[in-house]
């Protein structure tokens, strides 16, 4: 209910490490969410990513996650790491910058 809600009000949704734990239970919300809406992040210093987990948390982290997005979602990583910057750039309106 409260992805809905955020998605109708035109809210992004944001994925962080958490989604390589083997306890994350929600691969539905992932795969629900709109590919223009999705963002990944890395919530750092905390929640590395596995293999990492336990670690301090950095960006250069990120294409873990984003591997793991692709693996939920059936998509090709590498394009979704570039959905996913592009979806960065738009939300905080840095289009014209890059």
């Amino acid at each position: 209910e409260l992805l809905e809600a955020g998605l109708e009000r035109g809210g992004f949704v944001s994925f962080s490490g958490l989604v390589t734990f083997r306890s994350f239970d929600d691969e539905d919300a992932v795969r629900r969410v709109p590919a223009e809406r999705l963002l990944v992040e890395t919530d750092a210093p905390y929640l590395a990513p596995v293999p990492h987990r336990g670690r301090r948390n950095e960006p250069s982290f990120v294409p873990r996650t984003v591997a793991r997005l692709a693996e939920i979602r059936g998509e090709d990583p590498a394009a979704l790491g570039e959905l996913t910057e592009r979806n960065a750039r738009r939300f905080y309106n840095l289009e014209a910058q890059g």
